[in-house]
C-alpha cells in the first residue's frame, strides 16, 4: 500500500495563539450540541494551509479525547444514553476506515488540490442540507409556542419504532426508544463515512437519532460524544498508518478544547432544547458559506477553472472571514444563553428562599 508522507505545516506563535482559541471556541459548540467543532476546526485549519485530509485526520486525533470529557461530563447530568453510542459506534467505526482508506486514494490521484475540492464539497452539501432541516424545525418548535415542551418524535421515527424485527429489537432506556438494530447500523455507518470525510459524523449522528430513531435533541446531542470518542480513536488509528495525522495539531487544538468542551456540556443544563437546534443550525449554513467560497479556488488549482491569483486570495480572505463569524454566533448564542438561563435560575432560587 502506498502511504501519503506526513504533512507538516510551519506553526509561528500566532497560529498556535490562534488554534487555541479556536480550539476553545470548537469545543464549546461541541460540548453545547454534541457534535460541530470539526466543522469549525477542518475549515480553519484548511485556511493555515494544511491540506483537507492532513485537517480531517488531525481533528480526529484531537477529537475522541475531547469527546471522552464531553461525554463523562454530560453524563453526570444524565444526558448520555451509553448504550445507544456504544450500538451506534461499532458500525460507525467501520464506516470511517472505509471513508479513510476513500480520501486517501483521492489525495494520491489529484494532489492536495484534490482533497481540499472533496472535503469543502461535503462541507458545503451536507451543511446546507442538514442546516436548513434543522433550522426549520428549530423555527417551527419557537413558532408554535411549544418551546417548553418535552420534544415530540418525528413521524419518521414513530415508523421506525413500530417496526418490529424479531431477534433485532433494543430497548434504549435513557433515549426512552425502543428500534430494531438493524436501524441503528446504516445509521452509524454513515455516521463513521461523513467523520472520516470531513471529520464531523454528527452531521449525520445527531440528526439521525432524533428524527430517525426519536432521541431528543438533549439525548441525541450528548450521546453523540459517545460515538465521536469510539471513532474518533478508531479513525485516528487508521489515519496513523496512512501517515495523515499531525499530532501537534491535534494537541494544541485539544489543549484548547477540553476545557470549552466543558463549559458547553454545562450549558445544556440553562437552555431550552429548541435553542441547541438553533446553534446547530446558525454555524452550519455559516460555514456551508465559507467552503462554498473557496471552491473556485481550488478547482482554478486543478485547472477546471481560470480565476486571478488577487481574486483566488479575495475569496480565501472572505471565506476565513465568514468562518470566523459562524465562531462568533456559536459563542455569543452559547454564553449569552448560559448567562440567561443562569440569571433565571439565581432569580428562582432567591424567590424560594423569600417564600421559605
Amino acid at each position: 500500500m502506498e502511504h501519503a508522507a506526513v504533512q507538516f505545516i510551519d506553526l509561528q506563535y500566532g497560529n498556535v495563539l490562534a488554534l487555541l482559541a479556536i480550539g476553545f471556541v470548537g469545543g464549546l459548540v461541541s460540548g453545547f450540541i454534541g457534535s460541530g467543532g470539526a466543522f469549525v476546526l477542518t475549515p480553519a485549519m484548511m485556511s493555515m494551509g494544511v491540506p483537507g485530509v492532513v485537517a480531517v485526520a488531525s481533528n480526529l486525533c484531537h477529537k475522541f479525547p475531547k469527546a471522552l470529557v464531553g461525554a463523562y461530563q454530560r453524563n453526570k447530568f444524565g444526558q448520555v444514553d451509553v448504550k445507544l453510542g456504544l450500538v451506534m459506534a461499532a458500525s460507525a467505526t467501520a464506516g470511517v476506515w472505509v471513508g479513510a482508506d476513500f480520501q486517501n486514494q483521492i489525495k494520491l490521484d489529484y494532489g492536495e488540490a484534490g482533497s481540499n475540492l472533496y472535503v469543502s464539497l461535503a462541507f458545503v452539501v451536507v451543511l446546507a442540507i442538514v442546516g436548513a432541516f434543522v433550522l426549520r424545525d428549530a423555527v417551527r418548535v419557537y413558532r408554535s409556542g411549544e418551546i417548553d415542551a418535552q420534544e415530540k418524535a418525528s413521524r419518521l421515527a414513530l415508523w421506525v419504532q413500530s417496526v418490529e424485527i424479531p431477534g433485532t429489537m433494543m430497548h434504549f432506556k435513557t433515549a426512552n426508544i425502543r428500534v430494531s438494530a438493524l436501524f441503528t447500523l446504516p445509521l452509524g455507518f454513515a455516521t463513521g463515512l461523513l467523520a472520516s470525510t470531513i471529520a464531523v459524523g454528527g452531521f449525520i449522528g445527531v440528526p439521525g437519532m432524533m428524527y430517525v430513531l426519536g432521541a431528543s435533541g438533549l439525548v441525541a446531542s450528548a450521546t453523540e460524544l459517545v460515538i465521536a470518542f469510539v471513532m474518533g480513536f478508531g479513525g485516528t488509528v487508521k489515519y496513523s498508518m496512512l501517515g495523515l495525522v499531525d499530532i501537534r495539531l491535534a494537541l494544541i487544538l485539544l489543549a484548547g478544547s477540553l476545557f470549552g468542551i466543558q463549559l458547553g456540556a454545562i450549558g445544556t443544563t440553562f437552555v431550552k432544547p429548541y435553542l441547541i437546534k438553533v446553534v446547530m443550525a446558525a454555524i452550519m449554513l455559516i460555514v456551508a458559506v465559507s467552503r462554498a467560497l473557496v471552491v473556485p479556488v481550488y478547482l482554478t488549482q486543478l485547472g477546471k477553472m481560470n480565476l486571478a491569483p488577487q481574486t483566488m486570495a479575495w475569496l480565501q480572505t472572505v471565506s476565513f472571514a465568514f468562518l470566523i463569524l459562524a465562531l462568533c454566533v456559536g459563542g455569543i448564542i452559547i454564553l449569552g444563553a448560559m448567562l440567561r438561563g443562569y440569571r433565571t435560575r439565581e432569580a428562582a432560587l432567591g424567590r424560594e428562599a423569600v417564600t421559605e
